[in-house]
């Protein structure tokens, strides 16, 4: 890529924000990352000539710098980000550097509340692409390894923020209901981020989006896409949601010229991905269901509706500031839960929310309280689903984390 600035600041060193670092080294640009917390391992980024900040994100680092990367941890107020913003800087998020780095690469991109990982991961499986971005490994990670084809790339509201020039050549939405609130603080805002991923399309390009969505910016072809769209087979992971899923990436691979039986071959062949509705262990007739990722209401709804079985469920986990009404009525009205076990921070609030429907639960205060609790209760026949509807953060440092402890408690049975 040329006109890269000789100097940048990236703040937030997490996964994304050191693989822009790394990128900026590797080609010569003076670089100093910056983060808030003390004891980050920065041996990669030390070796690589990065100059490294710990435990600070002083605004005075913006000054001589010409560009500042956010890492999509990095709110936009941020004191060195706020301080870019006045000076006229440019602040780029890594989705944003990834993709100037790879200019000849054809971009697929994928944002949603729920559902982002499952397709972007299925879309790599049917187009035979990398996947990047929200997602495993950084989109800067490709710089070097990737220079032309497709890749495709998991995007997220906090990713979209802070793009200039990102231009996917195919963008599904696949939904959009109330989520990070905490970081957006309205709907609006929120809705208004996860639209960015249109606005630079251009007719030649495809929008893909729910059947009956409103208005979308940019002018790229629409496509729309329903849970009951016919599909070249049924998808091998449950729920109609992933349905719903694979019916968008079926609508996303067929404008990029993909045939249906390599659709097709795609759907019956991938099995999901761990997090989502994983299948843990099965032990004297009890199923048990890893839903880690369903880290706000919408998503534990579909958990809730993906099984007919009884259920017993385990609920909690750090508050991100909706209201678990919507997913206590939807347990009352469903029936056939026959437990419920509230864990971490949000144990107070989803409490309230089951009072007020009539619905019992257990405080279990822990994961391994809830999972040996449940596996006591539970018959042969029902399954014992974890799918929090938060959070991790209050006991752990992230969904895959909670989901490892799930999976370990379980096989540990």
């Amino acid at each position: 890529m040329d006109g890269l600035p000789g100097s940048a600041l990236v703040v937030g060193l997490a996964r994304s924000g050191e693989a822009a670092a790394l990128a900026l080294a590797r080609r010569g640009v003076r670089v100093v990352g910056a983060d808030r917390r003390p004891d980050l391992d920065v041996g990669r980024l030390a070796e690589a000539g990065v100059e490294v900040r710990l435990g600070t994100e002083d605004e005075e680092l913006v000054d001589a710098i010409e560009l500042v990367i956010k890492s999509p941890g990095v709110p936009g107020e941020a004191p060195p980000v706020r301080r870019a913003r006045e000076r006229g800087v440019p602040v780029w998020s890594e989705l944003e550097l990834g993709y100037r780095l790879l200019p000849e690469v054809e971009f697929v991109a994928v944002t949603g509340t729920n559902g982002k990982t499952t397709t972007s991961e299925l879309l790599g499986v049917i187009l035979d692409a990398p996947v990047a971005g929200n997602v495993g490994r950084a989109l800067c990670d490709l710089d070097g390894v990737v220079s032309n084809g497709r890749v495709v790339c998991e995007v997220s509201s906090f990713q979209l923020e802070d793009i200039h020039e990102f231009h996917p050549r195919a963008a599904v939405l696949l939904n959009l209901e109330a989520d990070h609130l905490d970081r957006h603080r309205t709907f609006d805002a929120y809705r208004d981020a996860k639209l960015r991923i249109f606005e630079n399309q251009v007719g030649a390009d495809s929008a893909v989006v729910p059947r009956g969505f409103g208005p979308i910016p940019g002018s790229a072809r629409r496509l729309e896409f329903s849970s009951g769209d016919d599909l070249p087979a049924e998808p091998r992971i449950p729920g109609a949601h992933n349905r719903e899923n694979a019916a968008a990436a079926r609508a996303v691979a067929r404008a990029l010229g993909v045939p249906d039986d390599e659709i097709a071959r795609g759907l019956r062949t991938f099995p999901g991905v761990p997090h989502r509705l994983e299948l843990v262990r099965e032990t004297a007739g009890v199923r048990f269901v890893n839903d880690s990722k369903a880290t706000n209401v919408a998503a534990a709804l579909r958990g809730l509706a993906a099984y007919p079985e009884p259920l017993h469920l385990i609920l909690g986990g750090s508050l991100k500031g909706e209201s678990f009404a919507p997913l206590a009525r939807a347990v009352r009205v469903r029936g056939g839960v026959r437990s419920i076990h509230l864990v971490g921070e949000a144990s107070g609030e989803i409490a309230a929310a089951l009072d007020s429907e009539g619905v019992e639960y257990a405080r279990a205060r822990t994961l391994d309280n809830a999972v040996s609790t449940t596996a006591a209760l539970a018959k042969p026949g029902d399954i014992v689903l974890l799918s929090p509807a938060c959070a991790s953060y209050d006991q752990f440092a992230n969904f895959e984390e909670r989901g490892d402890e799930f999976r370990r408690l379980v096989e540990a049975l």
